[in-house]
């Protein structure tokens, strides 16, 4: 289940419904899907097959035109040159949806609003979607792992590519991911099942 953390204080937010209504209040879309439909090995045509009505319902809602997966392990070629691509602040032209099927991550989110400038952290486990409004700046990172497995929703067929702020506003936020060992070894068990 995803954990908020709110850097300088370092105050934690955990729990679906805290964490659905503090991300609600950000302007941030959570929401929690069961895992057990699928095998954690199965293939992206049968996770596809498994999860259709809720990517289908999630296109209608949000104008997707299409979906699939992203599988990322420590042995992916140029896995370095494609997480330095997310892990400068940026935005996007259009909503980045993700369904974490397996590994962890963390979306920093640099929200102004009212005249408050604030980074907020949230690191993503399997079973979080977190849908990341279009033009929200935000960069992302893998935990120590350097694992993630997700489904991802498109408007534009092509993709989206981020559009860089520069400035550099996250140089001074380090990744820190709590997971299993944090969660404690009930959570930690059903997290790596």
């Amino acid at each position: 289940m995803a954990i908020l953390r709110f850097p300088p204080s370092e105050q934690l937010i955990e729990g679906e419904s805290e964490v659905r209504i503090t991300l609600a209040g950000l302007g941030i879309d959570y929401e929690r899907w069961d895992l057990s439909r699928v095998a954690a090995d199965a293939s992206a045509e049968d996770v596809l097959a498994a999860y259709s009505v809720e990517i289908d319902e999630l296109k209608r809602r949000g104008g997707y035109r299409t979906a699939d997966i992203i599988d990322v392990h420590p042995e992916t070629p140029g896995l370095d040159n494609l997480l330095a691509r997310f892990d400068k602040e940026h935005t996007h032209s259009e909503d980045e949806v993700r369904f974490v099927l397996a590994g962890r991550g963390i979306f920093f989110l640099h929200l102004r609003d009212q005249g408050e400038d604030k980074v907020v952290s949230v690191e993503v486990h399997p079973g979080d979607l977190l849908r990341v409004p279009r033009g929200t700046t935000h960069w992302f990172t893998l935990c120590g792992d350097r694992r993630i497995r997700a489904i991802r929703w498109f408007q534009d067929t092509t993709g989206w590519t981020p559009l860089y702020t520069g400035t550099g506003v996250d140089q001074y936020h380090q990744p820190l991911c709590f997971g299993p060992a944090y969660l404690g070894p009930r959570v930690a068990s059903t997290l790596s099942a």
